[in-house]
């Protein structure tokens, strides 16, 4: 608890987190829904790009199911780790490779 006059330290936010305005009180639960958006579409993307195959339904469904409860984990971490940017450039770095990839294997047919 503290005392009258006491300074109750506050925690260091990521980028995006202070961006957002998570550092107010009266705007976390904003800052939080909107990071939590973030991730979860990063994190489909991501998952998209290098780690899906070619499921039944219902295990897609639970995949993204699963996906889209691991991700509130996941933005509680990035409120003060750089998640959201690790995510980007996981994003960028799968583009480019899937991009190569298609590049190669039509000229490739050609």
């Amino acid at each position: 608890m503290a005392t009258p006059g006491e300074k109750i330290p506050t925690p260091n936010f990521s980028f995006l987190a202070e961006a957002l305005g998570a550092g107010n009180p009266e705007q976390f639960l904003f800052a939080f829904s909107i990071l939590y958006i973030v991730v979860v579409i990063l994190t489909v993307v991501v998952y998209n790009l290098g780690f899906a195959r070619k499921l039944p339904v219902l295990k897609t469904a639970i995949v993204y199911i699963v996906l889209l409860f691991g991700s509130i984990f996941i933005t509680f971490l990035a409120l003060t780790l750089p998640v959201v940017e690790s995510l980007l450039i996981a994003t960028l770095v799968l583009g480019a490779y899937k991009f190569r990839l298609h590049k190669e294997k039509r000229t490739e047919n050609a």
